[in-house]
């Protein structure tokens, strides 16, 4: 008889302050929600975006790359989809200059028609990377699929 390894089961996981998220309110193609970030990504990739309003989206990005830090530089696994399946950022509420920027990507996407929402949470599910301004989490009941050797 063939034994299967027990699955990894993630834990619920509870941060001491509130979270919150930035989303499409509904699913893509493979069942993801996108961030903020993403979103305000693919407008500018449509080609949708006026002049002045990709100049905006683009300094923007720019010193938001500058300003906070990028969790796949401290871990590039941090949104593997087979350890971290489904793994989505979420801003800690102490973030205010990172929450305000992100409002303005909403104000952008709603100019534009692409519907965004704000989630908050303290269990955003096992988190995976946190920083001063970020926690990375998986939510719970995301399939957890352990590579065999």
């Amino acid at each position: 008889m063939t034994r299967f390894p027990e699955p990894v089961v993630p834990p619920s996981f509870t941060v001491d302050e509130m979270l919150v998220r930035f989303e499409s309110p509904t699913q893509n193609e493979v069942g993801y929600h996108v961030g903020v970030f993403g979103l305000a990504n693919g407008l500018a990739r449509s080609g949708r975006l006026s002049a002045e309003d990709w100049s905006w989206w683009r300094a923007s990005n720019d010193w938001c790359n500058a300003a906070y830090p990028d969790p796949t530089t401290v871990d590039p696994a941090v949104y593997d989809q087979v350890l971290n399946p489904g793994a989505r950022a979420w801003f800690r509420s102490s973030a205010t200059d990172l929450i305000a920027k992100a409002r303005e990507y909403v104000a952008l996407l709603d100019e534009y028609e692409v519907a965004c929402v704000e989630r908050y949470t303290r269990a955003p599910g096992r988190v995976v990377y946190g920083d001063k301004v970020q926690v990375i989490a998986v939510p719970v009941g995301a399939l957890v699929t352990r590579r065999l050797s």
